[in-house]
């Protein structure tokens, strides 16, 4: 009995894992992510003149830059450090985020 319970649990929790590895992030959360883009890229992704604005730009063009910098493509002074403390998924969101953004 003891081992059919502890694998129930386990199953319960491996289904949980998988069924939270496949939910989109939780807005408020991806929202905190872009607002570390803000210093440099202005809130929202909206720049200041000088700076590459990031609001309304294609989803697929941030990630793919952001990708870039994080495998070393493109050299970078900053962004190819900051690129890689993003997952993957963290990066797809912060880019639907700004891409969502009016310019």
């Amino acid at each position: 009995m003891k081992i059919a319970l502890a694998l129930a649990f386990s199953l319960f929790c491996a289904v949980s894992n998988a069924q939270a590895q496949t939910q989109s992030p939780d807005p408020l959360q991806v929202r905190s992510w872009a607002a570390g883009c803000a210093n440099c890229h202005g809130t929202n992704g909206r720049s200041e003149a000088g700076m590459a604005a990031l609001a309304g730009v294609d989803k697929d063009v941030i990630v793919q830059k952001m990708q870039d910098y994080k495998t070393g493509r493109t050299p970078a002074t900053i962004m190819h450090q900051l690129s890689k403390g993003y997952s993957d998924a963290q990066i797809v969101a912060i880019a639907s985020y700004f891409a969502a953004q009016k310019k």
